[in-house]
């Protein structure tokens, strides 16, 4: 249906300007709100993209390391830190559990951070992007480090957008808890957050040219100094870390490349339904984005400053229920860009193809079982390493028993098993772990009971066991 778009835009320009949002933000929802009016679903057919073709491997940087180490004094670390794991029943944010070693995600960063600052002698910073609902959490762990103190701040905040209800595209209400009319705007709005926090001008002034994102929950995305090196001596303005798709991994978002060579990003939400088997087609589309990314910050600043800090990423209209545990509640819109996606606004972009060594995101309690085992060490520098060639266990738990924080520890109070030499851990039913279980090969434990069985301590698995 059509829409006079500025007249249905009023009523959000005024419910965000009463909350405090700055101008460039109205903006910024504006472009997008003027493209959904216009009918635009943000959809990427098939027949638009290619797939890429010669990716250079990060093995080829290696050689720029010593260019990574001149680079370093001018390169900032940034996590993404809004997140608070929902999904596995967490009421903060999720860099605040536990990792390894009763280290959570955030001291592991901190120490990282730190240690090769101090091997290198220079002060590298460390900035957090916090959602209000993680900044006084996450700022507080960080205290516990005071040499992180330094001329940049060590955080900045997303901003919030309108939810859109879907049949007349006006602002939702939701009098009995007005926060839920609010939604964040996807990981795509650091980059208007750098600019309106002051961040962006602040890391230039002090002549920090390069800056390393990646999630907080992905702790073997690490500062390379070959990747730095290879950043600063190329001159290149953007490249984004990819590694090589498998089937558990066909429903991420992948790189393509439109029909005129730019790289892009496109997320299952972009694609067309009649497209969604070329988009799961891993031999097509070999690589997925890591959400691991290096930025020359004044090519950044040249581009914001281009667009009028209207980046124009790709949109990603999610469609949900206003109150999300309520599905009676409306239908609404919420309107999101990927962080990954600015790669299509950078020309001269490029992708690097890294090992999974580099990418070990913890979403779910399957993940943090894994991470917490003992296929990983960390090493003096609190890197993750994986010990052996041998790669890492697959894990399935019962979501009945384990997708919940709390019942995952209840059942494994004692600790990971022992996974190293572990292909695949599968587990249906309430189990209870017990101290130094050890899984070898592909095991499954089954207990089909209604009530809670024990593994006992130093039980050996090895194939079927049924409890």
């Amino acid at each position: 249906m059509p829409h006079n778009n500025t007249a249905n835009f009023a009523p959000f320009a005024e419910r965000m300007r009463r909350e405090g949002l700055p101008a460039i933000v109205i903006d910024n929802f504006h472009y997008y709100y003027d493209v959904l009016a216009a009918g635009s679903v943000g959809m990427i057919p098939e027949e638009s993209i290619a797939p890429v073709a010669a990716v250079p491997d990060i093995a080829d940087t290696a050689a720029y390391a010593a260019a990574g180490r001149a680079a370093l004094g001018r390169a900032a670390v940034l996590k993404l830190n809004g997140g608070l794991g929902t999904s596995m029943g967490l009421d903060q944010a999720k860099s605040l559990l536990v990792a390894r070693d009763g280290l959570t995600f955030l001291d592991i960063i901190a120490r990282q951070t730190l240690g090769l600052g101090a091997r290198y002698e220079q002060h590298v910073p460390l900035i957090l992007m916090n959602s209000f609902n993680t900044d006084a959490d996450s700022r507080a762990v960080l205290e516990r480090y005071p040499e992180l103190q330094g001329p940049i701040p060590l955080s900045l905040m997303q901003h919030k957008v309108p939810k859109i209800l879907q049949d007349t595209l006006a602002p939702a209400e939701w009098p009995a808890n007005p926060t839920l009319e609010w939604c964040p705007p996807g990981h795509g709005e650091l980059y208007i957050a750098l600019a309106t926090s002051g961040m962006l001008e602040t890391l230039l002034a002090r002549g920090y040219e390069y800056l390393f994102i990646s999630n907080a929950d992905n702790l073997g995305a690490t500062l390379d100094l070959g990747i730095l090196g290879y950043l600063a001596n190329k001159r290149l303005p953007f490249i984004m870390e990819v590694t090589d798709r498998t089937e558990a991994d066909k429903k991420g978002g992948h790189i393509a490349q439109r029909r005129d060579g730019q790289l892009i990003l496109r997320e299952i939400a972009q694609c067309p339904e009649a497209d969604l088997p070329a988009f799961q087609d891993i031999a097509r589309h070999k690589y997925f984005n890591t959400n691991s990314i290096w930025i020359n910050l004044r090519r950044l600043k040249q581009i914001l400053d281009e667009n009028n800090n209207v980046l124009k990423l790709p949109m990603i209209r999610n469609s949900k229920t206003l109150d999300p545990r309520d599905a009676g509640s409306p239908p609404v819109y919420q309107l999101e860009t990927a962080m990954g996606a600015a790669i299509a606004v950078f020309p001269g972009a490029q992708v690097l193809r890294v090992g999974r060594d580099r990418f070990m995101p913890v979403k779910t309690c399957d993940d943090l079982l894994r991470l917490r085992s003992d296929i990983y060490t960390l090493d003096e520098h609190y890197s993750l390493r994986q010990v052996g060639s041998r790669p890492a266990a697959l894990v399935a738990l019962d979501p009945r028993f384990y997708r919940l924080i709390a019942d995952f520890e209840a059942r494994f109070a004692h600790g990971a098993p022992s996974l190293r030499e572990c292909d695949r851990l599968a587990v249906r039913g309430d189990v209870a772990f017990g101290a130094g279980v050890v899984c070898r090969g592909a095991v499954r434990v089954e207990n089909n009971a209604p009530e809670q069985r024990h593994l006992p301590d130093n039980t050996v698995l090895d194939g079927l066991r049924e409890l």
